[in-house]
């Protein structure tokens, strides 16, 4: 809104000293990522202390894990605080009218509503098992679909390819070195030289035109698959204090720094990557997010004051995936995204071990015989003796160094 006022008042000869600073990107997403924390920070406590007095306290179950009774009534929901402290200031210092920001908003709130839904029945209702997993996945399609239509159909969403001779050198002209814009489905692989992939191209059976025409076919359903498995993932590693939301602001500050340089032509010449046009502006809603997941991880270490409930578990592993799609960077999660997975394959290796296990010797054989201690692998790692504190700083650190690999193709083709 901010810009808008910028525009409005430059449009009539109206000179505000210092409100010319709103035209830069870099400027606004400064702002914002403070703004987000300092929300965070300051309200969050409010909101822990409003949570509490509603009695929205987590009911535990008992895994036998050192320490866990004692968390029994820390209140949860708490994924609010990171909502309220991202939105603010995105629709403070963003052109909320970008294609972009919409698609990110709608996608925080919806998975918001989704976990919010889910936290409201377990605390309220006292329905032990919340909603129906069934109606989560419906959601996560949903929003999946929503997300695909848009990419695949809006006229904004667009993109700039760099032709493979590109010789200006001039950065005053390097529009020059780009093709003209074209609405197709393509995607960065990473750690390849010729790194760009056309969805249309699984429809090999047909020609270029008819493959293009077709291409959403396969597009929606893969982004409705990333959706749906990051959420997911995001969900399940949100199991001890600060885990989630510490791998989350790893990630969500890489995919920032995506956003900021895809959305940038002279970056986008320099390193050879697709230029996106109308990106910037998400990289002021990825840095407000940034921030308002440390201002919730301040409350959220160990001993956790709050718990981010499934609220703040589904919603930002379901923006994670949204931002990632809208990046063309959705090929890059199993790296960006690989504490998240590593949990979720814990916990399918688990299952699927156990019912091979047991059926091929037996019931008691396969209860003695797991392939983890216990999943999700965090639970593993308690069951060991490790306090949760050590596991979730050695994970995080694992998410530093996956995103310094992700980091790193950017150069690496």
């Amino acid at each position: 809104m901010l810009y808008y006022l910028y525009e409005y008042l430059t449009n009539h000869g109206i000179h505000v000293p210092g409100l010319g600073m709103l035209k830069y990107i870099s400027f606004r997403a400064g702002m914002a990522v403070l703004f987000s924390l300092i929300i965070a920070l300051v309200y969050g406590k409010r909101i822990i202390n409003y949570l509490r007095s509603k009695q929205m306290g987590e009911l535990v179950r008992d895994l036998g894990l050192d320490g866990q009774k004692q968390k029994e009534g820390t209140p949860t929901m708490g994924g609010l605080i990171i909502i309220i402290a991202t939105i603010i200031p995105v629709l403070l210092f963003t052109r909320i009218t970008n294609i972009y920001i919409v698609l990110l908003l709608v996608s925080m709130i919806w998975m918001g509503a989704i976990g919010f839904l889910d936290d409201y029945l377990k605390k309220i209702k006292k329905n032990k098992d919340g909603l129906s997993g069934k109606f989560k996945i419906v959601g996560q399609v949903g929003l999946g679909l929503i997300v695909g239509i848009t990419m695949y159909f809006h006229p904004d969403i667009t993109v700039k390819r760099k032709y493979a001779d590109a010789k200006v050198v001039n950065r005053n002209n390097v529009e020059q070195n780009f093709m003209p814009t074209e609405k197709i489905t393509v995607s960065t692989v990473p750690f390849a030289k010729n790194n760009e992939f056309d969805y249309s191209g699984i429809l090999f059976w047909m020609n270029d035109k008819d493959a293009h025409e077709w291409a959403w076919i396969v597009f929606i359903p893969i982004v409705i698959f990333i959706v749906t498995a990051v959420s997911n993932g995001a969900n399940i590693t949100d199991g001890i204090d600060g885990l989630a939301a510490g791998t989350s602001a790893v990630i969500l500050l890489v995919l920032a720094l995506f956003a900021y340089l895809s959305g940038n032509i002279i970056f986008a010449d320099y390193l050879n990557i697709m230029f996106l046009p109308n990106m910037g502006e998400t990289t002021i809603f990825a840095v407000a997010m940034v921030g308002a997941v440390i201002g919730f991880f301040w409350y959220n270490t160990y001993p956790a004051q709050v718990f981010m409930g499934d609220t703040g578990s589904l919603m930002l592993g379901g923006v994670i995936a949204v931002l990632a799609i809208i990046l063309r960077k959705e090929l890059l999660i199993p790296v960006l995204c690989g504490i998240f997975l590593i949990e979720n394959l814990s916990v399918m290796l688990q299952v699927v071990v156990f019912k091979y296990r047991k059926k091929k010797f037996g019931l008691e054989y396969a209860q003695n015989n797991r392939l983890f201690r216990m999943s999700p692998l965090h639970h593993h790692y308690q069951k060991g003796g490790f306090h949760e504190s050590k596991i979730v700083n050695r994970m995080i650190i694992i998410g530093v160094i996956l995103a310094i690999v992700c980091l790193i193709t950017l150069k690496m083709r």
